[in-house]
């Protein structure tokens, strides 16, 4: 399986994200359609170049490659199985990929609608964040068939630098929920951290030159740390959708039996910021919670 030349590419949902990924496939010539809720989100691709889509299904009906990057599960559910969606409007042979977090379930449900039509589906999410969508420095991992996998590897290397096949259909979604729960934990700690130095007296920012390239080291501290410090807590990933990546998460444990106490704490914790308005907020906002 491969990609032909003429092929047409769609993306769907341009938000803090999105807009950044699809701007890359944009930026290497190839011609795209796109479809948001909200169309405004989608201007400045539309300037660039990029067709409109009135509807997924006309998205479906046009490209043959179709990149997803929506909000929430039941989202990526009206996205892909509903009537004007991209399962039952998609041409046999197209391969869709859904890059949203979304349930592994929900994405074993999607890949076996679509095999019955011919099509080709991935469960593809990312991390990274909007540096990483901006920069193309996303990890993707991905679940499906490796055939389909391959055929568009090089577009994916468009988007991110580290970008690994997992296996079966939902083991993308699997493998970041994986990460969801390293991020959730470490967002404690880091958080703690910075108000323990700022109490102790210290500057956080020396601070944050000694312990950000030893053993505590993390993508969170390097990148989130920095905007904490400076009161921006604009999204580069939202609360509100942190909170279900969480829940996801903590329903998958439960079906494995399986404990999972420092995910419930920032669960809770992150859910008492979004109850004061704080949902919209990046997850650096988790810093308001000692500094409230």
């Amino acid at each position: 399986m491969s990609i032909p030349d003429h092929t047409v590419f769609g993306f769907i949902g341009t938000g803090v994200m999105g807009k950044s990924m699809a701007g890359h496939i944009l930026s290497a010539g190839y011609p795209l359609i796109v479809y948001s809720r909200t169309k405004e989100k989608a201007q400045e691709l539309l300037e660039r170049g990029a067709k409109w889509g009135e509807t997924p299904k006309q998205v479906a009906e046009t490209a043959s490659v179709i990149f997803t990057m929506v909000g929430y599960p039941s989202d990526v559910e009206e996205v892909y199985l509903g009537e004007n969606g991209l399962i039952s409007n998609g041409k046999p042979g197209s391969i869709f990929l859904d890059m949203t977090t979304s349930s592994p379930s929900l994405a074993e449900k999607i890949y076996q609608k679509a095999k019955n039509k011919g099509i080709s589906i991935l469960d593809a999410p990312v991390s990274g964040g909007d540096i990483g969508a901006r920069e193309a420095t996303l990890s993707i991992m991905v679940g499906g068939d490796k055939e389909a996998f391959e055929a568009v590897l090089p577009i994916l290397k468009l988007l991110g630098t580290n970008i690994v096949y997992q296996g079966k259909a939902g083991a993308g979604q699997h493998t970041k929920m994986s990460n969801q729960i390293a991020i959730a934990s470490n967002m404690i700690g880091v958080c703690e951290a910075i108000i323990y130095a700022k109490k102790a007296g210290l500057n956080p920012e020396t601070v944050l030159q000694s312990i950000a390239t030893g053993a505590a080291g993390s993508w969170s501290l390097s990148n989130l740390v920095p905007r904490m410090l400076k009161g921006d807590f604009e999204p580069g990933f939202y609360i509100k959708h942190f909170i279900k990546d969480m829940k996801i998460a903590l329903e998958e444990a439960e079906r494995m039996d399986m404990d999972v106490p420092g995910l419930a704490l920032a669960k809770s914790l992150y859910e008492q910021l979004a109850e004061r308005g704080e949902e919209n907020s990046g997850t650096q906002a988790l810093y308001k919670y000692w500094k409230s």
